[in-house]
């Protein structure tokens, strides 16, 4: 299904704001928290982001790529992303963080001890409790993107 959007009206605003005015600003608050109050570093932050765009195929977010400090991830992060299990590019922490979001988003159920004991010896019980809020937000939001059809025009505020 695709949403009509008025003519005159941005989508992503008319979608996220008008349609459900008591939802909407408050899930767009979340999803920019997210980015505006992650402790994460860039690189497990975007490697756990870019494996739900893939996933999700969002295309925004699949072009996205979040800035910190001026910095944002190599321009071949993403393939390294899509192979993460043998890529030689990434640190234990970017691994997991691919990992975990790719398990997350297709079997959370299968997150078994084994996993818990990898990502505490690699993330604190703080981090971890971030790293999954993010990639509940990318995975909601994202997929709600790009199944009403609007990962064609998303633009986040103030980019």
């Amino acid at each position: 299904m695709r949403i009509d959007v008025p003519d005159g009206q941005h989508p992503i605003e008319y979608v996220w704001g008008d349609m459900v005015p008591g939802i909407g600003p408050a899930a767009a608050n979340f999803s920019l928290a997210v980015y505006a109050h992650t402790t994460l570093g860039l690189r497990e932050f975007e490697a756990a982001r870019l494996r739900v765009a893939q996933i999700n195929g969002c295309m925004f977010c699949l072009d996205w790529r979040t800035e910190r400090d001026g910095r944002k991830v190599e321009e071949e992060f993403a393939d390294a992303v899509a192979e993460w299990r043998t890529t030689d590019r990434f640190d234990e922490r970017t691994r997991l963080a691919a990992e975990y979001a790719e398990r997350y988003v297709l079997d959370h159920h299968g997150l078994d001890d084994e996993f818990w004991g990898r990502m505490g010896a690699h993330y604190s019980q703080v981090e971890v409790v971030e790293l999954t809020m993010s990639i509940g937000s990318w995975l909601a939001f994202g997929r709600l993107n790009r199944v009403l059809g609007l990962d064609g025009v998303c633009v986040l505020p103030g980019h």
